[in-house]
C-alpha cells in the first residue's frame, strides 16, 4: 500500500466518526455511562412512563 492510496482511506475513516468515545477511553467513562443508564431507568420506572 502506498502513501497515496492510504490517505483517502484515513480521511474517510475520520469523516464517518459518530462523535462517540475515543477508542482508548477510560474505564471511568464507561462506569459513569452505566450509572447514568441505571439512574434514568430508575426514574422512568418511578414515573411510570412505560
Amino acid at each position: 500500500m502506498t502513501a497515496n492510496s492510504a490517505a483517502p482511506t484515513a480521511r474517510v475513516r475520520n469523516l464517518v466518526r459518530t462523535g462517540g468515545p475515543e477508542d482508548g477511553s477510560s474505564r471511568l467513562e464507561h462506569v459513569l455511562g452505566w450509572v447514568l443508564v441505571v439512574v434514568i431507568a430508575m426514574f422512568v420506572t418511578q414515573v411510570g412512563w412505560l
